[in-house]
């Protein structure tokens, strides 16, 4: 008969390992963590909120850089439903929430992984990955079936974001590098942990050749830059005060705009006037004044049913850019009492300020009166203005033979050729649609190019960088704060921070293999696997054990007690330091 020592099981509270375990999969005691290999379920429930999390990063990166088309946006929905609202607002607020609580789930993913914890996602986790998966898919579906074009604003923005996504994304996985290390060193170098490695190497490998296919046109030598591009004043100031308004006009002049640009349509009577829609529901108060009519044609109004509309109410109590707030009392009061402009009051404004128009002309319906002499309509309103022809700039294909006088401009993207053919020497091009080849080649064969719309300050770097002369905005104040591009590099500088990334990244890399193996090659040489059950006296342990000391005293304790002792929570389990006792 042998007779031990009473051993005293003392554990160390482990706060951080408890919340992590208890958010992540809620195993609260000790006893429910587990250092086995994650089941083939729980992998697979990892990859679905990897997935989870790379879409909705995809989707969270969109709808930045599609801030720049918001209004655009909200005007495809109201023309499907015939109510004006933001709706960007619940889209942003759902992907901000989902988002969050996906990365969240990431990082403790992540930190299970690392402290060699076996995944075990929560049910209720499980509910709330799918939710925000199918979510995100539903919203990707629906944005490609209303919104299909606007994707291509991702391609144009990895011109502006392109060599920073690069440097982030080259940290991220350096920084994975330490639980691939960890997990290949640790396993044994099975077969699944070297495929685990060789795509990870790949994956870094491709990091690093990856700048050689990020093109941006502001990789350039800082002397090759031209003139900061003009900004057009897309109906006006139309954030800061009702579109194609005269208060709109005004405020854009005030923003320092090179030119006005404005939506005319023709009246029943033949006086052409400001409108961007084909009804006047969304920017006047017909509704109230002439219920019966509200969805007619607004050019199928004449002229004193139009003046007599409120255009200035609907923006004061939609407040469609959040910017009412910023309206004095004064402004207010004005707005508030806002009409419809025409195209003479828009025209003699843009005379006074010594600056340009642009014109684009809506054709009114068949039945209109003043079907076929529309053209002669606006050109009389032109001349009736007193501007001269040389500062209005003619956008409809239709009738340019009338209008030599003006300047030409086209919304089609033609050859050089065609565009001599036809007089023309100026284009007017959405941005998805100005790439900078097309653009150097316009420039090159003297035809000036200008690009719409233009609302945030990277795409209007961009098209700087490309050399664009001109850009149609809807937020000229928020150009006019953009002096100078926002970042600018040579070539050189540009090869310089790729390459020094790469080389930085591939020193982390390779010391996290060499301090993973040097660590386990020193925890084998310690013996700790060699001890016995007698060379462990757990009450006199006076210092912090390692993770792999615990997982050895724990399979001691369990091998003693099922041994000697009834196996009861009590005895296993001493939460507050209970004595095992004397067994034999």
């Amino acid at each position: 008969m042998v007779k031990h020592q009473p051993l005293q099981q003392v554990y160390e509270k482990q706060l951080c390992l408890s919340f992590l375990t208890g958010i992540y999969g809620c195993r609260w005691k000790r006893y429910q963590r587990s250092h086995d290999n994650s089941s083939k379920w729980e992998c697979a429930w990892f990859i679905i909120l990897c997935s989870t999390f790379s879409l909705l990063l995809f989707w969270a990166y969109f709808w930045l850089e599609a801030h720049n088309d918001y209004n655009q946006f909200n005007w495809l929905l109201y023309n499907r439903s015939g109510e004006w609202k933001d709706g960007t607002v619940p889209i942003l607020a759902t992907t901000a929430v989902g988002f969050s609580y996906i990365t969240f789930l990431m990082i403790l993913a992540l930190c299970h992984i690392s402290l060699g914890q076996q995944l075990n996602l929560y049910w209720i986790h499980k509910i709330g990955v799918l939710a925000a998966l199918i979510t995100t898919v539903s919203g990707v579906v629906s944005i490609s079936d209303v919104w299909g074009d606007e994707w291509d604003i991702i391609l144009i923005s990895l011109q502006s974001t392109g060599p920073f996504l690069h440097i982030g994304a080259l940290a991220a996985v350096t920084a994975l590098g330490w639980l691939v290390a960890g997990h290949v060193i640790r396993a044994g170098r099975t077969k699944f942990h070297m495929i685990v490695l060789l795509v990870y190497l790949s994956v870094l490998l491709v990091l690093y050749m990856v700048p050689l296919a990020i093109t941006s046109p502001c990789i350039m030598d800082r002397n090759s830059l031209k003139p900061r591009p003009d900004v057009i004043g897309r109906r006006g100031a139309p954030m800061l005060a009702p579109e194609n308004t005269l208060m709109s006009f005004n405020k854009a002049l005030q923003q320092g705009v090179s030119s006005l640009e404005a939506d005319v349509s023709v009246s029943l009577d033949g006086v052409p006037f400001l409108m961007r829609d084909r009804t006047l529901r969304r920017t006047t108060n017909i509704a109230k004044v002439f219920p019966d009519k509200q969805h007619e044609d607004a050019s199928l109004f004449n002229w004193t049913e139009i003046r007599s509309l409120n255009a200035g109410q609907w923006f004061l109590e939609s407040d469609p850019y959040w910017t009412v707030g910023s309206l004095t009392g004064r402004e207010r009061n004005r707005m508030g009492n806002l009409t419809v402009c025409s195209l003479v009051e828009m025209l003699r404004l843009t005379a006074r300020a010594n600056r340009s128009a642009l014109l684009n002309l809506h054709r009114p319906p068949p039945e209109h009166p003043h079907y076929k002499t529309w053209i002669m309509d606006t050109l009389w309103a032109v001349q009736r203005s007193g501007i001269s022809q040389k500062r209005v700039t003619w956008t409809p294909d239709t009738d340019r033979g009338r209008v030599r006088g003006l300047q030409q401009t086209s919304l089609e993207k033609l050859s050089v050729e065609e565009f001599r053919h036809r007089g023309i020497s100026s284009l007017t091009l959405r941005y998805s649609q100005a790439s900078n080849k097309d653009i150097q080649d316009f420039l090159v064969n003297n035809m000036s190019v200008m690009v719409y719309p233009v609302n945030e300050p990277w795409l209007y770097s961009v098209l700087w960088c490309s050399g664009v002369p001109s850009v149609s905005s809807d937020a000229p104040q928020v150009l006019r704060k953009v002096p100078y591009p926002i970042w600018l590099m040579s070539p050189y500088e540009y090869c310089l921070v790729w390459i020094t990334s790469d080389l930085v990244s591939i020193a982390i890399v390779t010391g996290i293999f060499i301090f993973q193996n040097y660590h386990l090659i020193r925890w084998r040489m310690s013996g700790m696997q060699n001890y016995n059950p007698e060379q462990i006296m757990l009450s006199a342990v006076t210092r912090r054990p390692s993770r792999d000391v615990n997982i050895m005293k724990e399979k001691l304790i369990f091998s003693e007690v099922s041994n000697g002792v009834t196996n009861t929570d009590e005895h296993l389990y001493p939460e507050n330091g209970y004595d095992i006792g004397q067994y034999k």
